[in-house]
Parts: structure tokens; C-alpha cells; sequence
């Protein structure tokens, strides 16, 4: 089965990765770097135990654009939301308590404590065909 884990960030916080102090501090090239290798470990033990499918992290909220309703659009971040989403992974594993264990390790990665006071990811499962029609 598969499954997508969700991590989340604000704008402040792409800022602070970027090194620049805003609402939050500037993390230091340390503390990046302490991140990219956590996360690029990780990647790879999910590569072999063949349960990684994709991963990716997403550009600042700065560089988004909504489009909405009437072909409405408008440039991120937005006003009525803090956190976007930040990076994904599609794992492949036997349950959802194997894809929750895998999401628990995130709260492993290093990072300066005012983004580890807020972090958190989402699981969800992946539905990989058209959702059940009513009942005839």
C-alpha cells in the first residue's frame, strides 16, 4: 500500500533556511547542513529497504501561485495560512503503522529548536483507483 507523508513549513521558515533572520533566526550553515544530511540518510535506507517511491521538497511559498475560482490568481505566501506544504515522500510498506513509524523519524531531524517545537507531518494513504461510486 502506499502512502504520502506530508511536512510542512512557513514562509519564516523557508527564510531562516535560506539564512536570512526574519519573524524566526537564520539557521546557521551547521544547522542546515545537519538537516540535509539527516534527510539524505534517511532517503537512502528507505531506498533499500525498497519502501521509498518518491521524494521531494517544494520551492518557498514565495514562489506559489493559487489559482481559484473565475481563473483567480494569486502569488503565495497567503494571508490565510501559515504553514504550507514543504516536501513529500510516497512510501510503499505494509501498513499504516509502518508509514507512521517511517513519518515519526522526521522528528528525528536536526533543526534549530523553534522549528522543532512546531514540526510536524502528515500520513495519509494514497488511493490508487477511482473513489467507490453510490451504491445502486
Amino acid at each position: 500500500m502506499k502512502f504520502m507523508i506530508q511536512s510542512y513549513a512557513t514562509q519564516q521558515e523557508y527564510d531562516g533556511m535560506a539564512g536570512k533572520d526574519s519573524d524566526t533566526p537564520a539557521w546557521s550553515q551547521d544547522d542546515f547542513a545537519a538537516m540535509v544530511e539527516f534527510m539524505t540518510t534517511l532517503n537512502a535506507e528507505l531506498e533499500e529497504t525498497g519502501e521509498l517511491v518518491e521524494t521531494r521538497g517544494l520551492a518557498a511559498p514565495i514562489h506559489t501561485r493559487r489559482i481559484g475560482p473565475g481563473a483567480l490568481v494569486t502569488d503565495g505566501p497567503y494571508a490565510e495560512t501559515e504553514e504550507v506544504l514543504a516536501g513529500y515522500w510516497i512510501v510503499e510498506c505494509d501498513s499504516f503503522d509502518r508509514a507512521t513509524e517511517i513519518a515519526m523519524r522526521l522528528g528525528e531531524c536536526p533543526a534549530p529548536a523553534h522549528v522543532l517545537d512546531t514540526a510536524y507531518a502528515d500520513v495519509r494513504p494514497v488511493d490508487e483507483g477511482p473513489p467507490p461510486g453510490p451504491e445502486l
